[in-house]
């Protein structure tokens, strides 16, 4: 692998390491399309695969993936025992199988929680798997394999989460721990979350009337404002006696 393309797929690793808690062993969920365009090309899946990514990788399939290459026949017959080798995971489809890239894209759900990276030849689940943020994809393109870069729908998440508009997927691991730690269940969150409102209601009457008198008790000291109210009551004016002024004294007659 050429210098330039290494550091290309460094970066690109990276950013799903660091955005989407992708970790080692990385798992690679293929389909037959993969497996015969690596068959076409003379491409080891199983060799070259860890060295691409530079760490340690876990091929797998469904089931749905593998009787779809049984019902088109010896045509696909080299692509098919390729598949057969790598581990099948369970899909929702083990009664009713359905199209490889209707039961790829089932597995990655909406948010990719597993964290498969996609490797396949098909359009539909490409076009499909670009809507759903956090997918990486895998193709074959001139006898080589290509890790595509990030889609625009995982870049718009990465921007929101930067925002503070979303919270990502290792901030989500972190708070489940702690929460497990805890020992804090989605429940009681929920019922600590419900708290009944308080009905507003009148005073209690009764608790507004003033208080009687016990026999014997002594009487309360007066307020201020009563206090000066009394003494306010208690002055009055001193009456003139009848004359006025014109009445003379004794002592003003022997002046005289």
């Amino acid at each position: 692998m050429k210098i330039k393309r290494q550091k290309q797929v460094k970066k690109n690793i990276s950013f799903y390491k660091y955005n989407f808690n992708f970790r080692e062993p990385f798992q690679i969920l293929i389909d037959g399309t993969f497996c015969q365009a690596a068959l076409k090309n003379k491409i080891q899946i199983k060799e070259q695969m860890p060295k691409y990514l530079m760490g340690e990788v876990q091929l797998c399939t469904t089931s749905c993936a593998l009787k779809e290459l049984e019902t088109l026949g010896k045509d696909l017959y080299g692509a098919k025992i390729i598949l057969q080798r790598f581990q099948v995971r369970k899909c929702p489809h083990f009664k009713t199988p359905v199209p490889a890239s209707e039961c790829l894209l089932s597995m990655l759900e909406d948010t990719n929680p597993h964290h498969y990276f996609i490797a396949t030849q098909d359009y539909t689940v490409t076009t499909g798997l670009k809507k759903i943020p956090g997918v990486p994809l895998f193709y074959i393109i001139l006898n080589t394999i290509v890790l595509d870069k990030p889609s625009q729908a995982s870049l718009d998440h990465v921007k929101a989460i930067q925002l503070g508009e979303l919270v990502s997927p290792a901030q989500k691991q972190s708070i489940r721990s702690l929460k497990e730690e805890q020992g804090i269940s989605q429940k009681d969150g929920e019922k600590r979350g419900r708290k009944r409102k308080r009905k507003q209601s009148n005073p209690n009457p009764l608790s507004c009337l003033k208080k009687k008198k016990k026999k014997g008790e002594p009487t309360p000291p007066l307020k201020k404002s009563e206090q000066g109210e009394k003494k306010k009551r208690s002055r009055h004016k001193k009456r003139k006696p009848a004359g006025g002024d014109n009445i003379s004294t004794p002592a003003d007659t022997n002046t005289r």
